[in-house]
């Protein structure tokens, strides 16, 4: 069959790189230069993490909202002006993480897609001629004291529900894997398993680059809608005219939300616009990826330098980016590591992308409402990168009417019809 995929970021590569695997000819719609800036994928934290099954959404989480609106400095910022538009989603946001149940239904849906993404990602980047890429040193989440790691005691809970081990460090512990860290942390969780990658611009090109050696066709166009003869799909529709196949895939990223309604899902997809800066680390910086309890940031050597990732901006795409919130991160990390390096001259980059968000924290991944013959594979939120090869097999089974390697009920896109997420 002829199959569409829309966008180039992980996910996307993905897709087109399982479904040219399988036999099928493949065009890759892509604007902009695959694994470039524009895309989440280029600016997330790095983190291949079986642990990130937590989601954003908890319980009790309404009570801290009010504190998000007025806190400028805060980990999650809600911008005042955007509020009227974002309301809906926020409530459903709210909603999803209202009690213990929905959380672990939650989780159990995120592990079935993270479990396995360390090996996945080390398979893929071997295949695609940039191994050296995914290092699985470990991830390390370090805290003042054993009390503040308790405090998050749910989180831990969901962790190892879904089967996730790890070892806890003590002080002297901390100091023989990180011996640049801040005395202020005394305990430490390190997740073994966990992985990073030290360039995922590279290595998202280096997917998109072996597909198209495969056979995949690139095309620097921008899906716009889909034509149909009936219900089946006759083309996509793009800024550069119509493209006939057979299947489509949606994996745009924030771009998404038009395409899925296009298609007869109506997915409350919202950015959760996310900052980095890359800072000199010389020898005072961390030399595994840390995540401090208190600054809530992924802090991960690569390629560049020590990228320092996080933040949760709510706010529309085209709103300009608040540098401050790289600013907040960068100010933290000297914290964290008191020997970095000082001042605006060891600050090498500053981003800002777009974290395409559901308020369940699931992605949405099978078969349109309107034609079974598009597939979505989008608003995978903060486990894009990590979820992208699984997600991209998934796709593959369905495209092929196989039977998908994981259940996909929890990531239907019904599951947003009547309020239901």
């Amino acid at each position: 069959m002829h199959v569409v995929v829309s966008g180039a970021g992980i996910v996307g590569a993905s897709c087109a790189l399982e479904l040219v695997r399988d036999g099928h000819r493949v065009t890759i719609l892509e604007p902009a230069t695959p694994g470039g800036r524009q895309s989440a994928s280029y600016g997330h934290g790095c983190w291949i993490s079986p642990a990130s099954v937590v989601p954003m959404s908890m319980p009790g989480l309404w009570r801290q909202v009010p504190g998000y609106l007025f806190d400028p400095q805060g980990p999650l910022v809600i911008r005042w002006g955007h509020l009227p538009r974002l309301a809906p989603w926020l409530f459903r946001f709210m909603m999803a993480g209202a009690t213990v149940g929905r959380v672990e239904r939650t989780a159990a849906a995120l592990a079935s897609i993270l479990a396995d993404s360390p090996g996945r990602h080390q398979a893929l980047s071997s295949e695609v001629g940039c191994g050296e890429l995914i290092r699985q040193d470990g991830l390390l989440y370090a805290y003042p004291d054993r009390p503040a790691f308790e405090a998050e005691a749910l989180a831990w809970r969901l962790r190892r529900m879904t089967g996730l081990t790890w070892r806890e460090l003590d002080r002297a512990g901390l100091e023989a894997r990180e011996p640049g860290l801040s005395d202020v942390y005394r305990f430490g969780v390190l997740v073994e398993e966990g992985a990073h990658c030290r360039d995922p611009g590279r290595y998202v090109s280096a997917i998109v680059a072996h597909a198209v050696a495969l056979g995949a066709r690139l095309v620097p166009a921008r899906a716009t809608g889909f034509a149909f003869d009936g219900s089946r799909l006759a083309a996509v529709e793009t800024d550069g005219g119509p493209i006939p196949c057979d299947r489509a895939v949606i994996a745009s990223g924030i771009r998404s939300k038009a395409l899925a309604f296009a298609a007869g899902d109506p997915v409350p997809l919202e950015a959760e616009r996310g900052y980095h800066a890359v800072v000199e680390d010389g020898s005072a910086g961390p030399l595994h990826p840390v995540m401090p309890s208190d600054g809530r940031m992924a802090n991960t050597p690569t390629a560049d330098g020590l990228r320092l990732s996080g933040q949760v901006e709510l706010a529309s795409i085209d709103a300009p980016p608040n540098w401050k919130r790289a600013d907040i991160l960068i100010d933290h990390a000297r914290k964290t590591y008191p020997g970095l390096p000082g001042g605006s001259e060891a600050v090498r980059d500053r981003w800002m992308g777009h974290r395409p968000s559901t308020p369940d924290g699931l992605p949405v991944i099978g078969p349109a409402s309107r034609s079974s013959d598009i597939i979505h594979a989008f608003g995978h939120g903060h486990v894009g990168f990590a979820s992208g090869p699984i997600t991209g097999r998934i796709v593959a089974d369905l495209v092929a009417g196989a039977s998908p390697l994981r259940d996909v009920a929890p990531f239907a896109a019904s599951r947003f019809v009547f309020g239901r997420a």
